[in-house]
């Protein structure tokens, strides 16, 4: 089980991330959204271990994970919003290089490799430099490295950047089944639709506090509303977007 209890972040006294709680289960897969600036990216760097809070405490199955947060990273798959890459390596290197460092059987970790290529479309570019890629071949290759590992707990920031539609419908089927074998998944996204059709829980958050933490349907019988998105407007958004679009288009038929 993933616990947070009171996480805060601070830079340079201003809080960014407020006194956030909650937990996650093995097999949930928890989706966690926010407008921009709102602490998501925040909350999940401390979660991967890569920025310390200011205070409150992160337990990944009961213990602390500061205590031991090189043992925690190995049990970690993350993938970051912006992540970076080599781009003078090709895919094949690149994978080989974290598959090292997470310390897999050369054997394997070749096998590995060589099968997620294949699955994922790359197996004829896995040679040539990173630098060549599109954005959704970069994060096809930023998602095998999150995954090679077979780790505990998924923290994906905007995994579906950049993915066609095809992969994005593999990758859907693919966290369905990981949370079935138990892995424990937080998933952060800007695309509404995915989230509704992957995640059973949502937990909102905005100006760094939680507004909402719930299963999809709940909230949606508690607004009155048909879609996540629509959940998302009446919690967050407090302007009609309807008459925000009508006004933008006005300004744009000034003359």
């Amino acid at each position: 089980m993933l616990e947070v209890k009171g996480l805060t972040k601070k830079y340079y006294s201003i809080p960014v991330v407020k006194n956030v709680s909650f937990r996650i289960s093995p097999g949930e897969i928890v989706g966690y959204l926010g407008p921009n600036g709102a602490g998501k990216t925040t909350t999940i760097k401390m979660l991967a271990g890569l920025v310390e809070p200011t205070e409150g405490k992160i337990s990944f199955n009961g213990e602390e994970i500061w205590k031991d947060i090189n043992k925690y990273k190995e049990r970690i798959g993350y993938l970051p919003e912006n992540p970076e890459l080599y781009p003078h390596l090709t895919a094949y290197e690149y994978l080989l290089l974290v598959g090292r460092l997470r310390k897999i059987k050369e054997n394997l970790l070749k096998e590995k490799i060589n099968g997620f290529m294949k699955v994922l479309n790359l197996e004829n570019d896995m040679h040539s430099p990173i630098s060549s890629y599109s954005k959704g071949m970069k994060q096809k290759v930023l998602l095998t490295s999150s995954l090679l590992h077979n780790p505990e707990l998924l923290l994906l920031d905007e995994p579906l950047s950049g993915l066609d539609l095809s992969t994005s419908l593999i990758f859907r089927e693919l966290l369905n089944r990981l949370s079935k074998e138990g892995k424990i998944i937080l998933l952060s996204s800007h695309i509404m639709e995915e989230i509704e059709k992957v995640a059973s829980r949502v937990i909102i958050i905005h100006n760094g506090s939680i507004l909402a933490d719930d299963k999809i349907e709940n909230l949606m019988e508690l607004t009155k509303v048909e879609s996540l998105e629509e959940v998302f407007q009446q919690i967050v958004l407090k302007e009609d977007p309807d008459k925000t679009a009508e006004e933008l288009v006005e300004i744009v038929k000034y003359e």
